[in-house]
């Protein structure tokens, strides 16, 4: 019988080399050198709710370990719930203007060397033509040099009304932010972090004892520790690539072999990372209160992806391919968090226009809460009619058992010690506010 294994797995191994070439496993030299002075620092602020506008809401609570570096529903409660994941709320009697309108995105390796894009529609982006290097949104600017697209990426979260800021009226950040006075919210922020003793004491330490804290001081110790905490280097797929040819079992080589040949998975999550960082519209189910502008579209509700970076018509509805590692620790999945587990997602590119057309809406996971109707975009058959016609992925046959073995693959890239976490959550945050836990 062992012969035999020993036999087919060769035999996959064979048909592979004639597929598609193996990525090289992630190691070390994929990430910056940590700065560890800033990335304890960072680990603190992380969890701390000093960095909200209502300093009741950290970056851990939507990027929380507990659900992958993600916070486990579709669309969240941001500013203004209680509690975490799926089992965030709102306090009776509270209101919130809406739901975050995409996916909490994981973490798992954003701060590798390759990351020059962030977000979901990449409106932080490495680009020389910047005067400080970076693109970033048009409201939102850069007034200092930032060390990589992971700390520029840090700094926008504080300034979202239902992430972080709160709603105007409730404190002064977010009636900076409504003003359009983001260089002010950024400073009231920086400034409530270096009235602390202990932040203070520490950053004297990295930027001097004369130099008050600056908000890109915060967003830089923050990328610090995310690329370090967020490191997954060491799945079962990693110790393949390395050498080992007994790390994965009969069915993840299946469909190791299906994920580089004929699913044609490569085509996209391509690379060391699975990911080619590119922008491609898959067909996502829609829903939340969307990007639009309320008072400027006519369907505020749509999400039009990429296009709002970039105004290119052929750039709708395009969203950055996420990169697979630790897959299996961060559903639900897609832009809008349309697909509950893996599996539905896997399913979804068999035939991603009937996946979208016939999308069971109880896939949804959404926390009950008082908004505007979450379904308008998937009520209007013309925008569902225009996400179909532009789907760049064709249909694809396979059988039960092979999207079985493709999920094995996927969760062969789970890094089980990463997943454990390296620092950890701290027990407390200088601020002396809760931490989320």
């Amino acid at each position: 019988m062992r012969n035999l294994m020993t036999l087919g797995v060769f035999m996959l191994q064979a048909g592979l080399s004639q597929a598609a070439s193996l990525p090289d496993p992630v190691n070390q030299e994929s990430f910056p050198e940590p700065d560890m002075a800033r990335v304890e620092l960072g680990q603190q602020l992380f969890y701390d709710p000093i960095l909200s506008g209502n300093k009741n809401i950290a970056c851990a609570t939507c990027h929380h370990p507990r659900f992958g570096s993600a916070d486990g529903v579709s669309l969240a409660i941001g500013e203004g719930g209680v509690g975490l994941g799926p089992d965030r709320v709102l306090p009776v009697g509270a209101t919130v203007d809406d739901r975050v309108p995409r996916n909490a995105p994981a973490l798992w390796n954003v701060g590798a060397r390759e990351y020059t894009v962030q977000f979901h529609d990449g409106r932080v982006e490495v680009d020389e033509d910047e005067i400080f290097g970076f693109l970033t949104p048009r409201d939102r600017p850069l007034t200092r040099m930032m060390p990589s697209s992971l700390s520029v990426q840090a700094l926008l979260p504080m300034l979202s009304a239902d992430e972080m800021a709160g709603q105007e009226g409730e404190n002064p950040v977010a009636d900076a932010v409504e003003m359009g006075n983001e260089k002010k919210a950024w400073a009231l922020l920086a400034a409530r972090v270096d009235a602390i003793p202990e932040y203070r004491r520490q950053f004297d330490a990295l930027i001097g004892a004369d130099k008050p804290v600056h908000a890109t001081d915060i967003a830089i110790a923050i990328g610090e520790f995310i690329n370090f905490e967020f490191q997954a280097c060491e799945s079962p797929f990693d110790s393949y690539l390395a050498g080992d040819k007994t790390a994965l079992n009969a069915a993840q080589l299946r469909g190791m072999e299906l994920f580089y040949g004929d699913a044609g998975c490569v085509t996209c999550h391509a690379g060391t990372l699975q990911t080619d960082h590119k922008f491609h519209v898959i067909g996502m189910p829609q829903f939340g209160p969307g990007k639009g502008d309320a008072e400027l579209d006519d369907r505020p509700f749509v999400d039009l992806g990429r296009f709002k970076v970039t105004n290119d018509p052929d750039d709708r509805y395009r969203f950055r391919t996420p990169s697979l590692r630790n897959v299996a620790l961060t559903a639900p999945y897609g832009h809008s968090g349309a697909y509950p587990t893996l599996e539905a997602m896997v399913r979804h590119y068999l035939d991603p226009v009937k996946s979208l057309v016939t999308y069971d809406r109880s896939q949804a996971i959404l926390s009950k809460a008082d908004v505007v109707d979450d379904w308008q975009a998937m009520n209007e058959g013309l925008e569902v009619a225009f996400i179909a016609s532009a789907i760049e992925v064709d249909p694809i046959d396979m059988t039960d058992a092979q999207i079985d073995d493709i999920l094995a693959f996927l969760n062969s890239l789970t890094d089980e010690m990463a997943a454990k976490g390296r620092l950890g959550i701290p027990e407390t945050v200088p601020s002396g506010l809760p931490v989320d836990r």
